[in-house]
């Protein structure tokens, strides 16, 4: 009798004091006020601000529940900020342990905060082509967390191609989604994202030890990631046609340097018309950035100036190299070898330079393919490695 009534106590305090499926969470606002924090931003990095039910353009068919976030994280400079995000959980009965998370990075959206995917921004489908990937992840029975990334949609600047402020965006997300949801995501992660977002992924990776510890990374799928910055900038500027895109990230990468390294003075090595021009990059999103009557219509060459030395720039541009980056996780890149984004030549470099360092990577070529299409034409391949992995 005396062991039936010990048993029924342990019992009945187990679900007093087990963690709720969904945790208790401040309501966020509705409209634009959502992404506005409170003055005092208390707590850890990771750490929900509020959340509120996500009913917009970039909320997951085929989820049970869609949740917009914003989480605590944290800036180059050691200050607090926030960032926002989105949660899609899958349908069907939640497994033991929980549902693997895969945290996403999206690619190139441009810098100003209506650019960001959880506010709605899909010019020329720019966000929604990586739809079709997250919906097979959901059926697959994993959530999908997907960052906006520091100062894309809240408060302060988007540190565009900048390593570490993505990473900590990209696993901050992952963190606070498992505090949105403690009892139904797994600690299991597996980190991925396309063109920057890929650029992001590998930085997370790299952070993930440190930055954090208590998540098991069990890989990470980078899609055509952008790499080699510093390479790529001084012969993309040497280009004396228009670049369309390509004349965008290098407007968008000149801002970001210049919003971390205001001591380069970045607005005086621009040309006068990219000096027109400039101010573009804060308020206009990338279709914008990338017309004519942009930095799309200025030839590469004449963005800037050709009497300034522009090593310092250069040297600031290559730190976020992710080929330096010591990656203890599995890696799988994926790349298109028709794609005029991210160029096969540097992906093939990074890739050697991994094997080097001897990271466990793996690398997959897909003949014909552009920038954005190695999403659909590498989907299959990944969903079959990510399976491999959360074994």
């Amino acid at each position: 009798m005396r062991r039936a009534r010990v048993a029924l106590v342990l019992l009945f305090a187990a679900a007093v004091f087990a963690a709720p499926a969904v945790a208790k969470v401040r309501p966020g606002p509705k409209g634009a006020a959502f992404y506005m924090p409170p003055k005092q931003l208390k707590g850890k990095h990771g750490g929900l601000v509020w959340a509120r039910k996500h009913t917009g353009r970039d909320a997951l068919k085929g989820a049970s529940r869609n949740e917009l976030l914003l989480y605590r994280s944290t800036d180059i400079d050691g200050e607090k900020i926030a960032v926002s995000g989105s949660l899609a959980l899958p349908r069907g009965k939640v497994p033991k342990g929980g549902w693997p998370l895969i945290t996403y990075a999206h690619g190139t959206t441009g810098a100003a905060d209506r650019c960001a995917p959880s506010r709605g921004y899909d010019a020329n489908d720019l966000t929604s082509y990586a739809y079709p990937l997250l919906r097979r992840w959901l059926k697959a029975g994993y959530a999908v967390v997907r960052t906006d990334y520091e100062g894309l949609g809240t408060p302060g600047v988007h540190h565009y191609l900048l390593g570490l402020s993505e990473g900590r965006s990209v696993l901050d997300a992952a963190r606070a989604a498992r505090a949105f949801a403690p009892r139904k995501l797994s600690k299991r992660l597996i980190i991925s994202g396309h063109s920057q977002g890929g650029h992001a992924a590998l930085f997370a990776a790299s952070l993930a030890p440190t930055w954090t510890p208590e998540l098991r990374v069990r890989g990470t799928v980078a899609f055509a990631p952008a790499s080699h910055l510093s390479t790529q900038s001084q012969a993309t500027l040497a280009i004396g046609l228009p670049g369309g895109g390509l004349g965008a990230i290098a407007g968008l990468v000149l801002r970001g340097v210049d919003l971390a390294h205001p001591s380069l003075e970045v607005a005086g090595l621009l040309t006068p018309q990219a000096a027109a021009l400039y101010p573009q990059t804060e308020t206009v999103c990338f279709d914008a950035l990338s017309a004519n009557t942009s930095f799309g219509g200025l030839p590469l060459n004449q963005i800037l100036r050709s009497d300034v030395d522009l090593s310092p720039l250069l040297a600031v541009v290559g730190r976020s190299d992710p080929e330096q980056l010591a990656i203890e996780t599995p890696v799988r890149i994926e790349q298109g070898d028709a794609d005029t984004t991210v160029f096969k030549a540097f992906t093939d470099q990074l890739v050697a330079a991994y094997a080097q360092s001897g990271a466990k990577v793996t690398y997959a070529i897909y003949p014909g393919i552009s920038h954005r299409g190695v999403v659909d034409a590498g989907a299959k391949d990944a969903a079959r490695y990510i399976k491999q992995r959360l074994k």
